[in-house]
């Protein structure tokens, strides 16, 4: 943490949230820099995994999992500015040595086995979350081998909606520092949108996007440039949302409910 301004000196400005729970402190880095560090990060993760904690790219995750994972981490936690990371690492420090010194938690009594005349308990699904690690780059999320989060997080048609992607045909129009390009996107998500471009940014750069709904409505943030597609009449850009704005949130999540609404 205290080397964060080293790993990342391009970086215009940072945020971090420190959150502490039982068995485990969690750390959320949010920094502004000119185009995505892709090897700064890698070398953070590393750093991070070598010291027994998990890293997460929020961004990777579909917004209703970002969303639900921040909750489950960081709800309560205290934010510090990028001029405060040695604080910030103090707190975090003090409180994993606390969980090393307390030792592990109590293992949870094993089951009772029932008589064999009653019949067999149903299989419960596998949590999501693993406890007991303890946190020292980013929150925790489950491994990619695990089953998807259960419907706690976002239950029923709720949880299927947000993981569709719609076709549509949606004006819109994407910034970068060298263009102003009018387009369509042609598919949207709750993560994120494709747009069939000509003008394709590199991969892991920051646009700014504005896209135009149906309903006068418009969705306005930052997005981030996860793949292109270097086809020449078919290519285009596949875009994460970044923006954690409650007001892009809640015009988004309509937008799609009545997607879905009309193809029910």
């Amino acid at each position: 943490m205290e080397g964060l301004g080293a790993l990342l000196p391009s970086a215009q400005s940072m945020q971090l949230v420190v959150a502490f729970r039982d068995e485990a402190g969690a750390l959320e880095v949010k920094v502004e820099v000119p185009g995505y560090p892709r090897a700064a990060v890698e070398r953070l993760g590393e750093e991070v995994r070598k010291s027994g904690g998990t890293f997460v790219e929020l961004w990777r995750l579909p917004k209703a999992e970002r969303d639900a994972l921040r909750s489950r981490t960081l709800s309560g936690g205290t934010p510090f500015a990028g001029n405060e990371r040695t604080q910030a690492a103090q707190e975090l420090r003090q409180h994993l040595e606390d969980l090393a010194a307390r030792g592990p938690l109590p293992a949870a009594s094993a089951p009772k086995t029932p008589p064999p005349s009653e019949a067999p308990p149903v299989p419960q699904a596998a949590p999501a979350e693993s406890g007991g690690t303890p946190e020292t780059g980013a929150s925790e999320q489950p491994s990619p081998s695990d089953p998807p989060a259960p419907s706690s997080v976002s239950s029923g048609d709720e949880s299927q909606r947000r993981a569709r992607r719609f076709a549509v045909k949606l004006e819109m129009e994407f910034r970068t520092e060298l263009d102003f390009v009018r387009e369509h996107a042609l598919n949207i998500s709750n993560g994120g949108l494709f747009v069939r471009t000509a003008h394709r940014p590199p991969q892991d750069s920051v646009v700014i996007v504005d896209v135009k709904l149906p309903n006068g409505q418009r969705l306005q943030g930052e997005a981030l440039v996860v793949h292109v597609v270097d086809e020449q009449y078919t290519g285009g850009v596949g875009l994460a949302f970044l923006s954690d704005d409650a007001t892009f949130s809640a015009t988004l999540d309509g937008y799609l409910a009545s997607l879905a609404g009309e193809k029910a």
